[in-house]
């Protein structure tokens, strides 16, 4: 492989690099492009996390592609539902050959001079390292690390009697039935895992150290249902995906503009759910405004269902350490387990922990600025995905990919050869995201910048996003492109 060459080189096959590689062959069918998984298969997210009850925390007609509308009846789907999705993807649209599995990126260097990069790859099987160059390189491998979660060390750890796991490394061999199960967390990982664990095992305790804004919604879409009853299939699709898009942006600015009537709207989901007995003050009201981290979405109220069941309940206190059959708390209180779940967060890896050097020299990604959510300043040649933090990914993923083809295609149509943000944009420089969320801030200075203005502002808007990045000028003045053969 030192020799190769492709036009683009797609960086990881999960939702994001799929997407990509069906929009090069789309819109830039005379770019040659090649993708390099780390992973022994596809799917990323969707094939790694295998922990009881997996599903999407967003609802799939925005979560799937724009290309192929999610058609299946249930709005949020589970894990292995969605990976057949991305599968199914993958073969209809020719993408399946063009992935090289099991080939890890851990550098890649820019040639000013060549006007490439030449990407180091680690292969999986043991075979050594293998070199590929290409034009434009397209990171699409996420932004938490596959090898590990968060996992917190707690004290008394080693003494605890039982299984102590982390849903992203689920064990096959982990039998539930029966068990006292404790979840530690509260976010959507916890709340997913609550339910599904609580029809086999003894009963499930979510101990929480503060709780977590939850709203409850149908599996299935009712609009989106009757819809389809009243309208041919692919029209009823997108005006649900429109309908959900248009949705989500609403909440989200009822939040920000009014916290204390979000904050009564959900908090009176919770009362009517969960009944006038439950303490709704101590263990479902957070400290924080509802989107200044993900709400937790709760499919057909399972959780709730599964608290007035009394299969399982939520505790919020602190913990003091683990012990021999459980968990001693700052309270006083303990809390018997056979299975500890440490739902405890993701750790983040910018650019999937692969080393970038710019004409020799190191790039450290949080000594750069965001340019269009895609590109880092002084950085050419190269666009990262990163989803919305306030909706779906994949509506992120779309406009990216898309954008990046728009200016493959001009830098062709044009004869550029280089296209650069600059190294140093005059603008205010704020954090990446404003976003509470534990795995941002353990991670805040692992991150680029983000400017106080366009092109260097991050948006958290698809509508504004789908305006400049879809019709706006490639050519704004802003991004530098070099000309001239080789």
């Amino acid at each position: 492989m030192t020799d190769e060459f492709v036009d683009v080189l797609v960086v990881g096959a999960g939702i994001s690099g799929i997407g990509a590689g069906c929009h090069l062959q789309k819109l830039c069918p005379e770019r040659s492009f090649a993708i390099v998984e780390a992973r022994p298969s596809l799917g990323g997210t969707w094939d790694l996390f295998r922990y009881p009850g997996v599903r999407s925390d967003s609802d799939m007609h925005t979560l799937g592609y724009s290309f192929r509308p999610w058609t299946d009846p249930k709005a949020i789907a589970d894990g292995p539902t969605i990976l057949n999705y991305l599968r199914e993807t993958a073969r209809e649209h020719g993408i399946e050959p063009k992935i090289r599995f099991g080939q890890q990126v851990v550098r890649a260097d820019w040639s000013s001079p060549d006007a490439q990069w030449t990407v180091e790859l680690r292969r999986a099987d043991g075979g050594g390292s293998a070199r590929i160059r290409c034009g434009f390189l397209f990171m699409c491998s996420g932004y938490y690390d596959y090898a590990a979660g968060h996992q917190p060390d707690f004290p008394g750890r080693e003494r605890f009697g039982g299984r102590l796991v982390h849903p992203q490394h689920w064990p096959a061999d982990l039998d539930c039935a029966g068990k006292k199960i404790v979840v530690i967390g509260s976010g959507a990982t916890a709340v997913t895992l609550v339910p599904a664990l609580a029809d086999k095992a003894a009963h499930v305790t979510m101990l929480q150290r503060s709780p977590t804004w939850m709203v409850a919604r149908p599996s299935v879409d009712p609009v989106g249902m009757r819809l389809r009853r009243r309208l041919p299939l692919r029209l009823a699709l997108q005006l649900t995906r429109w309908k959900n898009v248009l949705l989500g942006m609403y909440v989200f600015r009822l939040s920000r503009r009014n916290p204390q009537r979000m904050r009564q709207l959900l908090l009176g989901g919770v009362r009517h759910a969960l009944g006038p007995e439950a303490d709704i003050a101590t263990h479902f009201t957070p400290r924080y405004n509802p989107w200044e981290q993900r709400l937790c979405l709760v499919p057909d109220g399972d959780f709730f269902r599964a608290i007035n069941a009394g299969r399982a309940s939520v505790v919020t206190d602190h913990i003091a350490s683990l012990t021999e059959t459980g968990i001693a708390l700052r309270s006083g209180a303990t809390l018997d387990a056979d299975i500890i779940v440490s739902a405890t967060g993701l750790q983040l890896a910018m650019l999937g922990h692969a080393a970038l050097y710019v004409d020799g020299e190191r790039v450290e990604p949080s000594r750069t600025v965001n340019y269009k959510g895609l590109m880092y300043s002084g950085v050419p040649n190269m666009a990262n995905t990163f989803g919305y933090t306030n909706a779906s990914w994949t509506l992120k993923a779309d406009l990216t990919a898309q954008y990046v083809c728009r200016l493959l295609n001009h830098m062709r149509k044009t004869g550029a050869r280089i296209c650069r943000p600059p190294a140093d944009p005059d603008t205010a420089l704020l954090p990446w995201v404003d976003f509470s969320s534990g795995y941002f801030e353990r991670a805040a200075d692992l991150m680029p910048k983000q400017g106080s203005a366009k092109p260097w502002k991050l948006n958290q808007n698809y509508l504004s996003d789908l305006v400049a990045m879809r019709f706006g000028t490639v050519d704004d003045g802003v991004l530098q492109f070099t000309y001239g053969a080789r």
